[in-house]
């Protein structure tokens, strides 16, 4: 909760005035507790995980000619009753995430250190923390997923999310509950290390699972694809060749970065798109 009775009070020890963004977070977080701020993490991906598969699973639904065409395994069709079932199982999780949000907070937050006051980062510190968190979180998770894919760890765990060759966006959070828990812990370790305001936190979970659904969408869209854009960047296409090979697959691992993959050779590049489809049809 900030610690300021006013606008006025708040700007006096800032030593200026406030960013039309500091005024518009100190009328929103003002009166609200620390802990309800920290819940919004969940809120926000369960919004996020619920609207983002949607557009392509409606374009499948109602105009398949359109978007087909971009499909990486296009013999492959996800029924509608598979995706949604993905998506109810790991619904369920994210009320009971929210309580132990609530009950864990005294220790998350001696642990994560986030700020939750006045002043709002600068776009430039957001930037720095981003990248350092997407690197750390590349590194931690490569890792945990060759362990998945060692012959107990495939077979107790990581098969669960490998039942979908062909993955769609709901898939994304597919998972043992072993799983899920492992891999949080990539994704948490940038922000203890580092840590950062709430609001820059939000916006990492938010682009890690926006990307996580991406990569997992099943289709490769060249106009738009930021593998053009981004050193190392995998994207859908090379993490689902790693669904298409399924148990037998020793390679592409990193979620997002592919520079682990490289570094420890195990990535399996794809020339282009059309490539892609001829392989995998």
């Amino acid at each position: 909760m900030i610690p300021y009775a006013s606008a006025a009070e708040a700007e006096a020890a800032l030593g200026r005035a406030m960013t039309w963004a500091e005024a518009a977070w100190y009328k929103y977080s003002v009166a609200m507790p620390d802990a309800w701020l920290h819940c919004h993490t969940t809120v926000i991906l369960f919004v996020i995980y619920t609207i983002t598969p949607l557009p392509l699973l409606i374009l499948e639904q109602f105009a398949p000619s359109v978007i087909l065409p971009y499909k990486l395994q296009p013999g492959v069709q996800v029924p509608l009753a598979d995706s949604l079932r993905c998506y109810i199982e790991a619904a369920c999780v994210f009320p009971i995430a929210v309580g132990f949000q609530l009950l864990s907070y005294p220790a998350a937050a001696k642990v994560l250190r986030t700020r939750m006051g006045l002043p709002l980062p600068s776009v430039r510190e957001t930037v720095a923390q981003l990248v350092v968190y997407s690197l750390l979180e590349d590194y931690l998770s490569y890792w945990i997923h060759r362990l998945l894919h060692t012959q107990w760890g495939y077979e107790k765990i990581h098969r669960v999310h490998h039942e979908f060759t062909a993955p769609t966006g709901f898939a994304m959070s597919y998972s043992h509950w072993a799983e899920n828990l492992l891999l949080s812990i990539p994704a948490l370790a940038g922000p203890v290390i580092v840590p950062c305001h709430i609001t820059t936190q939000w916006l990492w979970f938010s682009i890690r699972l926006i990307e996580g659904i991406n990569i997992h969408s099943g289709y490769h869209f060249p106009f738009i694809s930021p593998s053009k854009l981004i050193p190392f960047y995998g994207g859908a296409a090379y993490h689902d060749y790693h669904h298409y090979a399924g148990g037998r697959s020793q390679s592409n691992f990193a979620p997002l970065f592919t520079y682990c993959d490289y570094i420890y050779r195990t990535d399996k590049m794809l020339p282009s798109h059309e490539g892609v489809v001829t392989l995998f049809s």
